[in-house]
């Protein structure tokens, strides 16, 4: 008997891939990929080519190739969107982001397929509204994004759970809420990648790093505050969820303990063996307004479904990083 198919859109990226790397090693599905490899210098396809994936599927092509394994076809991990909280093109964002899951979502409920979906933490806006991933109708309403990103995210959220109450949705559903994912694979996104991917090449050549200085009273410099989460971690609890019958909601996924960029920093530092050196220079004009200074997920729901393993504590997360993928020759996982 063949193994179930899952198909994982966005494969190539930086989730993405790490969630096709955790269905291979687990051994228990066949796994394609729908993506854009594009000419970066790093190479998406780098992100694959450890890992024997069964096909892969250009987006144009993707609706196609799901009607002709729709008999086969287990799950859609749909990780494909414009990740960049930056980007500018809100035309972009809302076609790439929002148009394309809402036409997954409709797709995988006609067909009983199960679907696992990537929102963002940058649904909470500034987060004077809190962390709390309560995915009624109303409470998802409140929220207000700063950027087309999250609002993007925010959009398709809450189109899930008007057809989720209206009774028209995949036999099993979760969209996550992913806050400052790091880990390997992620070296394509440039400016968007993670403090501890851009400090990486400073701290081995033992230069010092700069941080943001902060501009609020109740935080010292280098201490605002996120919710870090490794990779690995996060791309375990998307590979769970292909699993679990009858899930049917959205969920934060973050370690649920904020932690510095100075102790992020000094994590790096002690990872490479070495005292830190770190300096700080103002926040941008452009982003200060904007600039939030504590995320910290709320997990009582996700483990309420019974996801029950460890998250890796930022030190934790950072050595795995450093030692075996930063500072090796071959860095992708």
């Amino acid at each position: 008997m063949s193994r179930p198919l899952v198909m994982v859109t966005g494969g190539a990226g930086f989730i993405g891939s790490n969630i096709v790397a955790t269905l291979l090693e687990r051994g228990e599905h066949e796994v394609a990929v729908c993506d854009v490899l594009g000419a970066s210098a790093e190479g998406k396809w780098k992100n694959l080519a450890k890992h024997p994936i069964c096909d892969f599927v250009a987006p144009d092509d993707l609706f196609d190739w799901l009607e002709a394994h729709a008999d086969e076809l287990k799950a859609v991990v749909h990780m494909g969107a414009i990740s960049a909280t930056t980007e500018p093109d809100a035309d972009l964002i809302v076609h790439t982001n929002f148009t394309l899951s809402r036409d997954l979502w409709d797709w995988c409920a006609a067909n009983g397929v199960r679907l696992v979906y990537a929102s963002s933490a940058a649904t909470y806006g500034d987060g004077a509204l809190g962390f709390s991933d309560a995915d009624d109708l109303q409470s998802l309403a409140r929220l207000r994004p700063l950027n087309p990103y999250g609002w993007s995210k925010s959009l398709f959220d809450l189109y899930a759970r008007r057809k989720a109450d209206a009774g028209v949705a995949p036999p099993s559903w979760a969209g996550l809420k992913f806050f400052n994912v790091y880990g390997p694979n992620e070296y394509h996104k440039g400016g968007m990648k993670s403090v501890v991917a851009q400090v990486w090449p400073k701290v081995r050549d033992g230069e010092g790093v700069t941080l943001f200085r902060s501009h609020h009273p109740d935080y010292a410099d280098g201490g605002q505050l996120r919710d870090f989460v490794y990779v690995k971690d996060a791309a375990a609890v998307a590979a769970w969820l292909v699993d679990q019958d009858g899930v049917a909601g959205i969920y934060n996924l973050g370690t649920g303990r904020a932690r510095s960029f100075k102790d992020l920093a000094e994590a790096v530092y002690a990872a490479a063996g070495q005292r830190p050196s770190i300096a700080y220079v103002d926040t941008p004009e452009t982003i200060r307004a904007q600039y939030q200074y504590f995320t910290q997920a709320d997990m009582q729901r996700l483990r309420g479904l019974g996801y029950t393993a460890p998250f890796a504590s930022l030190d934790q997360g950072v050595a795995d990083y450093v030692a075996g993928y930063l500072n090796q020759p071959d860095g992708y996982r």
